[in-house]
């Protein structure tokens, strides 16, 4: 039961950050406590979707994960309409202006768990406990240990918390977060429209959170509803008939009819940051270092993100003979990624704040100010490479 690197949490980010080391000289172990589904009836789909980027396109690639999504199921999309409920402000994103076939892809998250956990299976250096819990962590000067609540043993020279927003790994360390609650609740659904979506992603900003239509397969699109938490209760609860009115009446008509819609769900939305991603033999990458507002669909790019860079410092440091539990190691991850991740945090804080009012001089300033972005090419082709991991200071393997 000896390892070099030991992972808690074999949701997506753990999954990719466990297939990013496969074929390495490391030995890995992931822990996960629920077992996921790994097939399901065609006309069944998830209610939780990601928003891939490029950037971490070209991580599922590389880790020989993205050929098992592609075999079940992601929807690319080629544009995105954003516009304000309380003006004329609008802005819209288009694949072809700056030479993409695509502006990234739409895709269930137990897809790409399903794919992820496909792949690592096939890797002999990692080795998965599911369902398997942690309950104790010890941490000496050269190791950490691990035990499960089976009482099984896990000894490693770094131990790896991808555990979510709730993070075990975070709490045994020690470490503190920053952040609010923003008060609203994001309610998740299946949606099928008269018309179809033709690859276009949508965004409606009014007063109590961004709406959002997502290009799903079969022309069906998955939203993403950010509301009060009462009113989100409301929703969720709603008969179907009056839910398909009240989206309808919250959307508009440019997806004609509202015409069926699939299981409700709600999430609390939050803002969280790690105040520090390491400590001794101890490093934090996802949700369990930052969560973030979903507006902009960026919280597991960054994961995926932090994962990319997690693995090429490992790696340098195994090449130079440098322990991979040391902090002087860690931190160069630390670095690397919070600047990036506090500055992508920020503007989505921003953007929530400057949207999500019903300020009539604030209405005025966000409806000039997307009316002037859609005019400026060279700023509005920025903002898409950016949005799609194309630019910055990004790992090796985000970039194809």
């Amino acid at each position: 039961m000896e390892f070099d690197i030991i992972i808690i949490g074999g949701g997506m980010v753990g999954a990719t950050l466990g297939c990013a080391l496969g074929e390495t000289p490391f030995r890995i172990a992931v822990i996960e406590p629920a077992a996921a589904p790994m097939s399901w009836s065609e006309d069944e789909y998830d209610i939780r979707v990601s928003a891939i980027t490029r950037a971490t396109e070209n991580v599922f690639r590389h880790i020989g994960a993205w050929e098992g999504m592609m075999r079940r199921r992601v929807t690319p999309y080629q544009g995105m309409e954003v516009w304000d409920a309380t003006g004329s402000g609008e802005i819209a994103f288009n694949a072809a202006e700056i030479g993409e076939t695509n502006l990234g892809h739409i895709i269930e998250n137990r897809v790409i768990l399903a794919a992820l956990l496909e792949r690592m299976a096939q890797l002999e250096n990692v080795q998965f406990f599911c369902p398997a819990d942690a309950k104790r962590l010890d941490r000496a000067y050269d190791k950490v240990t691990v035990t499960l609540e089976d009482g099984r043993a896990l000894t490693g020279k770094l131990l790896v918390g991808t555990d979510g927003a709730r993070s075990w790994v975070r709490d045994q360390a020690g470490i503190t977060t920053t952040g609010w609650s923003y008060e609203q609740t994001a309610v998740v659904a299946t949606i099928k429209t008269s018309l179809h979506h033709h690859g276009i992603a949508y965004q409606r900003f009014m007063p109590e959170g961004p709406l959002a239509f997502l290009p799903m397969p079969n022309g069906l699109s998955s939203i993403v509803w950010s509301t009060s938490p009462e009113r989100a209760r409301e929703l969720v609860a709603m008969d179907e008939s009056r839910f398909l009115d009240e989206l309808q009446k919250a959307f508009g008509e440019k997806l004609g009819r509202m015409e069926w819609v699939g299981p409700r769900g709600g999430f609390p939305l939050v803002l969280k940051h790690a105040n520090s991603y390491t400590s001794e033999r101890l490093v934090l990458a996802g949700n369990a270092a930052h969560a973030i507002h979903p507006l902009a669909g960026q919280g597991l790019n960054l994961g995926v993100s932090d994962v990319a860079a997690l693995t090429e410092v490992l790696l340098d440091a195994k090449r130079d003979h440098r322990d991979i539990g040391d902090l002087a190691v860690l931190r160069k991850y630390e670095r690397w990624r919070k600047a990036d991740n506090l500055g992508v945090m920020a503007a989505m804080d921003g953007f929530k704040r400057l949207f999500s009012n019903d300020s009539k001089p604030l209405s005025l300033l966000r409806n000039v100010g997307l009316t002037l972005a859609n005019k400026s090419g060279p700023l509005k082709h920025m903002m898409v490479r950016r949005a799609m991991g194309l630019g910055g200071d990004m790992p090796k393997m985000t970039q194809g």
